[in-house]
């Protein structure tokens, strides 16, 4: 019988606008299939009370950050007000190694550093609301933020959507069973692509000589 086939894993990257449903989706994916995770960020920002180091994040000085910046040590990064944060790139390259594929809730400008570092690696999804009304809807509907915060929100959602097009896939995500669904169904095409199944080769010789 034929050998096991050996499978890179891939970065699976989700972004949107905030109240389009990528949190949702996430905590779907990671919930249902054991062989995705989180990808942890570094930051610099002090952690919040419910925050653990590890988990939510892993928290390091800025000379730290400026280390790993320096030695190329992270994927992606940037500056969010007055913190930073990044992805360490060891921990994610040693996962795709051992054929673990790691979810990103990244935005448009991290996308674009990653597909400039790993592109084949990469499979990134966009998910849009089903409209701008229902978008407003649903950041209304959480009662967790102000008017200002929602209009900001709202003209923020217009800049990040106009990005849509440098992504591979697009989720329309008007019922969230089915954009779930949706992703699930990506995911799981990504998987079985030629050059991610690294030990195909040797299944074939074996089928061949059989």
């Amino acid at each position: 019988m034929p050998g096991t086939i050996h499978r890179r894993g891939l970065m699976f990257v989700l972004s949107s606008p905030s109240g389009a449903g990528k949190t949702t989706i996430s905590r779907e994916l990671l919930q249902s299939d054991d062989n995705l995770i989180m990808s942890v960020s570094v930051t610099t920002r002090p952690p919040r009370p419910s925050e653990e180091d590890g988990v939510d994040y892993h928290f390091i000085s800025d000379a730290e950050f400026s280390r790993l910046v320096a030695e190329d040590g992270l994927l992606e990064h940037a500056d969010v007000f007055d913190h930073r944060y990044g992805t360490p790139r060891a921990a994610v390259e040693s996962a795709l190694a051992a054929g673990q594929d790691v979810l990103f809730d990244i935005d448009w400008q991290g996308t674009q550093q990653l597909r400039q570092k790993v592109r084949d690696d990469l499979v990134s999804v966009f998910i849009l609301p089903p409209s701008t009304g229902e978008l407003e809807r649903r950041l209304r509907s959480r009662a967790q933020d102000s008017d200002d915060v929602v209009r900001g929100r709202m003209g923020k959602a217009a800049d990040e959507m106009s990005h849509w097009a440098e992504y591979d896939y697009i989720i329309v995500n008007e019922n969230i069973d089915e954009s779930v669904a949706e992703a699930r169904s990506i995911l799981a095409a990504e998987r079985l692509r030629r050059d991610r199944q690294t030990g195909l080769d040797a299944f074939v010789r074996t089928l061949q000589s059989s």
